[in-house]
């Protein structure tokens, strides 16, 4: 649907998975559960790590900003996914899409940062442990988390303001089941070229911490390289495992979109659209899973918690 006069639009139409409408409401099920376990992890990983002073360490610390962002992301595209899959309802006006793609962008950006940062931490940790603790020491672990919010902020800041100086008077579908600056501007009948402009630097950030990312893990390779024993080898691999899933999950839908809107000649709708809502939904429900899992001290002071809480 799209508006077929050059009046400006008054609302855009967001899209949910093509030929399932029918099944819209079923499909809500599973995505709202989705939800309800990625908030219901970030916040006891949240809670866990405030409330045991064994967990007040640089590595957890930096735990929590990540559920933060985690949780930001799921509620920054929960209302748009609720009207859509269960009150079917496509509607959005532009200022509000114009904030929900603030608050997507901006906490993708931070979940950006954080990752990167923690590929910093154990990268300190493996090479240089007895100095681990005095370099990140707490002031300076929450100036790092200032900065991040402040980067995270400040970079995602012009987008709904360079949106609104656009028209939109001809189209208003967008391709996604939220709100992103690509996909707004691509609706617009002025001249986007600033906001073409402005949205590639910031996605070469966001790429700029992966290579980043990968350039800390290298030097984590060579350092496990000049252990002897092989039993340590492991060991120091062993605690990056949740964080390596963690940049994994991240990265890959996101790297994979841009691929195929670069390379794919045919790209299949439904495809781009699950890996869409995939980026959006799988990093919060996986990462505290995850964590609980690989890392010992948080598995056993959740455990603890919930045998607390059941006998009382």
């Amino acid at each position: 649907m799209s508006v077929l006069n050059n009046s400006e639009v008054k609302h855009f139409l967001l899209i949910g998975i093509p030929g399932l409408e029918y099944a819209h409401t079923w499909i809500s099920i599973p995505i709202f559960l989705m939800y309800l376990i990625a908030i219901m992890g970030n916040c006891i990983i949240i809670f866990v790590i405030k409330t045991e002073s064994s967990l007040h360490e640089p590595m957890y610390y930096f735990l929590t900003m990540l559920a933060v962002s985690d949780m930001g992301l799921s509620f920054s595209s929960l209302p748009t996914m609720f009207r859509i899959f269960f009150l079917n309802a496509m509607g959005i006006s532009p200022n509000a899409c114009f904030a929900q793609e603030f608050f997507i962008h901006g906490f993708t950006v931070m979940e950006s940062s954080v990752l990167l940062i923690m590929s910093l931490d154990r990268f300190l940790a493996i090479h240089n442990p007895l100095r681990y603790s005095s370099i990140l020491t707490g002031g300076r672990v929450a100036k790092m988390g200032l900065m991040l919010a402040f980067r995270s902020t400040a970079l995602v800041l012009p987008f709904p303001f360079t949106l609104r100086r656009l028209k939109y008077c001809q189209k208003n579908l967008l391709s996604h089941s939220y709100c992103l600056h690509q996909d707004v501007m691509k609706l617009a009948c002025s001249d986007n070229k600033v906001n073409f402009i402005y949205g590639f630097f910031v996605a070469l950030c966001t790429m700029l911490d992966f290579a980043l990312i990968v350039v800390y893990y290298l030097l984590i390779l060579k350092t496990v390289l000049s252990i002897a024993s092989l039993a340590e080898r492991l060991k120091a691999l062993n605690t990056c495992v949740s964080h390596i899933c963690a940049v994994l999950i991240f990265y890959v839908p996101i790297i994979t979109l841009a691929a195929i809107h670069r390379f794919a000649k045919h790209k299949s709708p439904l495809i781009v659209i699950l890996i869409a809502d995939m980026f959006l939904l799988v990093p919060p429900l996986v990462n505290p899973i995850v964590y609980c899992i690989k890392t010992r001290q948080i598995r056993e002071k959740v455990l603890g918690k919930m045998v607390n809480l059941c006998i009382r």
